[in-house]
């Protein structure tokens, strides 16, 4: 803010105001507001988008986070490679975005059992720590204790639901926690949540239509991606996924600055002006052959 008036845009025309739930109930209710641009929980959400219903003068656009599918071939080709991707869907920004990978499906075989070796191995290894410790870090804390707590309780739940950790998630002072990874793949009904931290969610697959089909089973429909050399894979992918912003061979969290950011199902904008038609976001496999792959270290 102080940078702003610096360059000399007047007072009034950005204001920040900081606050809990009461602060925002109170924004959201102002008879002077034109509209509103909400970031958040899809519950949080429902509410805005029945409070402003009938009031057509007032704009409202909701951005209400996601469950995001990871599809993982069995032609995923370099190892480091995909394990690098997917360290990075997951686990940027200690999974603190809304395009975060939450799902991670993994081919039934030897295949996938060699990556998820290889990625349980990386993920112990992230550091966590302070933002400006030295060593730099990987992660740093949950926006706050609450958050971080959540998490853990997520995990907890997950667990006597019949999920199996492979990397436990463990507390550590104030907010910070470290990554989990936990195979969901024993559990019948598999909570359609978004847990807005460092949990993976890992599901074993047979044959890219079960992994889309079970990829496509969420309310939510934000980002999904998918890590094959196989085009014709990819094209059945973006023919069936259900999200807005779809990678291939790339980091979930990647979005083009000049294509719309949307999804679809409980991800679209109270405007309505999202078209169906997902924004494709590409890596060319070619890029990635011969190139090492560095993995934070402790």
């Amino acid at each position: 803010m102080k940078l702003w008036q610096e360059v000399g845009l007047p007072k009034g025309v950005i204001n920040l105001v900081q606050g809990a739930k009461e602060t925002g109930v109170a924004l959201a209710q102002s008879k002077g507001i034109d509209g509103v641009l909400f970031t958040g929980s899809a519950n949080t959400g429902h509410v805005l988008h029945k409070q402003f219903a009938g009031q057509p003068d007032k704009m409202l656009a909701l951005e209400m986070g996601g469950n995001n599918p990871m599809v993982i071939s069995e032609q995923f080709g370099d190892i480091d490679a995909a394990v690098y991707t997917i360290i990075q869907s997951a686990f940027i920004s200690a999974g603190q975005r809304c395009t975060c990978a939450r799902r991670l499906y993994v081919p039934s075989g030897e295949r996938g059992d060699e990556l998820i070796v290889k990625l349980v191995e990386a993920t112990k290894n992230i550091r966590v720590d302070q933002p400006f410790a030295d060593p730099a870090p990987f992660m740093g804390p949950q926006i706050s204790k609450a958050a971080a707590e959540f998490i853990l309780s997520a995990q907890a739940n997950l667990q006597s639901l019949g999920g199996e950790s492979l990397v436990e998630a463990q507390a550590k002072s104030a907010a910070f926690v470290t990554p989990g990874i936990i195979d969901v793949t024993n559990i019948a009904e598999l909570p359609d949540e978004e847990y807005f931290g460092p949990l993976l969610q890992v599901v074993r697959y047979q044959g890219i239509e079960q992994a889309v089909e079970l990829a496509n089973d969420t309310r939510f429909g934000l980002s999904a991606g998918l890590v094959s050399t196989d085009d014709s894979e990819w094209e059945y992918f973006v023919d069936h996924i259900r999200a807005g912003i779809v990678n291939r061979n790339r980091q979930l969290t990647g979005a083009s600055g000049d294509a719309p950011f949307g999804g679809q199902v409980h991800q679209v904008t109270c405007v309505q002006v999202l078209t169906t038609q997902p924004t494709i976001v590409l890596t060319q496999w070619l890029l990635w052959k011969g190139r090492r792959h560095s993995y934070p270290r402790h």
